[in-house]
């Protein structure tokens, strides 16, 4: 007997019925303008004065429901009403407008159907509260009986007076039941007319994906700003603190090194969180280009005491921008992963030329230093062969003659 009342009468079954009740206020519009068109046909300027009329006026408007369905916002306002009250798993439904014909066609199916059983319980559930409120009340009031309310002839008799709170008490529970049976059927029947199709699934996969690789990128860009600026400042205050008392002058140059490196690692910070914003505003730190910060870079690095030989054999300004910026970042982490694992002042060495119509950057310091000699490490060189390998380059990283090389070759979209 619970499990029955709460199957009638429970949290599920009462938002499922409001969501029925949703279905048939969206359908008085439609028989609005069908009764209209029943009226003169049948020659009543009352289309609502009979149960036919009105039976024929929500026949004539359940297709024009259908007709407006392709609407751009009947699927994701359906589908939001019966995520709030059908408890249908998320999941299930699809986001957005229906743009394909089948999810069209399914979505005009769903739309009629929840409009057509949302106003036949409507109906009941505006008419058959008071009809059975006056059989449960009728033996207790003799008025009632006396009065013109079209009641069942069978309550003029004895037996039928004191059957009608029964018969009253059974409306309810068969409307009850009506209510909760039209609400099951439309929860059955949601994820298949309002589900997504290959087409949605598709879309929300790749959108999936595009957010995975705006991910990735900031975790990059992040690991390659920050990761640089830390191990530059590490070594940097380390630098000063050795020679504060002998030479002043230098541990000067260091902390000023550290304070310009904090201070364009903070604009470059707020360039990368700025993706994770609604939108960039307009004084947001351009990112660093090989064109106008490797300078910069390279006295920053300095600063922090290896002795750093740099080979330009190539105009950084006729780079393009977008390759100027990525090499900036694989020579960034190419000195920040030199920098990062030294044992003491390391000596790099920094190549960048052209050749075959490639920019070649290649970056050599000695072998006890570099990443291999540290475990736990290598996300910085799996950033550079993303890098690398979404401009269709290449990246090698290895020992080579007594020295750690990395090695990146990037396709030039342009003459330099």
């Amino acid at each position: 007997m619970r499990r029955l009342a709460l199957l009638l009468f429970g949290r599920r079954a009462r938002r499922r019925w409001i969501h029925l009740v949703l279905g048939g206020a969206l359908a008085m519009p439609y028989v609005l303008v069908g009764s209209v068109v029943v009226g003169p046909l049948v020659g009543s300027s009352d289309a609502f004065g009979s149960l036919p009329l009105e039976l024929g006026s929500f026949a004539v408007g359940l297709p024009l429901a259908a007709l407006t369905s392709p609407f751009p916002l009947t699927r994701p306002m359906s589908v939001a009403a019966v995520r709030a009250l059908c408890g249908i798993d998320g999941d299930r439904l699809a986001d957005g407008p229906a743009r394909t014909r089948a999810a069209k066609g399914r979505t005009a199916a769903w739309f009629t159907l929840h409009l057509g059983l949302g106003g036949i319980v409507s109906g009941m559930s505006l008419a058959v509260p008071p009809f059975a409120v006056v059989l449960m009340v009728l033996p207790l009031f003799a008025g009632l009986r006396d009065s013109r309310l079209a009641l069942p002839g069978f309550v003029s008799r004895p037996w039928g007076l004191a059957l009608a709170p029964v018969v009253g008490l059974a409306t309810l529970l068969a409307l009850a039941a009506c209510a909760a049976g039209c609400g099951a059927l439309l929860a059955r029947w949601a994820p298949a007319l309002l589900g997504p199709t290959p087409e949605d699934r598709l879309a929300a996969a790749e959108a999936r994906l595009a957010d995975l690789a705006v991910r990735n990128r900031l975790a990059r860009e992040l690991h390659d700003c920050v990761g640089h600026a830390l191990s530059a400042v590490t070594l940097q205050a380390s630098a000063a603190r050795r020679v504060l008392d002998s030479d002043p002058e230098f541990a000067r140059e260091a902390l000023a090194a550290i304070e310009d490196t904090t201070r364009r690692t903070v604009g470059e910070l707020d360039a990368v969180l700025g993706v994770l914003r609604d939108g960039d505003s307009p004084g947001t730190a351009p990112a660093p280009t090989l064109a106008a910060d490797l300078d910069g870079l390279l006295r920053r690095t300095r600063a922090a005491g290896p002795r750093v030989t740099a080979e330009i054999g190539v105009d950084p300004a006729n780079l393009p921008e977008l390759l100027s910026r990525e090499a900036y970042r694989i020579v960034q982490e190419g000195m920040s992963n030199a920098l990062r694992h030294a044992g003491g002042c390391p000596e790099v060495v920094l190549r960048i030329e052209a050749a075959d119509r490639h920019l070649e950057i290649t970056v050599d310091n000695r072998l006890e230093t570099t990443l291999a000699s540290r475990p736990g490490g290598g996300h910085g060189l799996r950033g550079i062969a993303d890098r690398a390998r979404l401009l269709g380059g290449t990246a090698q990283a290895g020992p080579a003659g007594g020295m750690w090389r990395l090695h990146v070759r990037l396709p030039m979209k342009g003459p330099v």
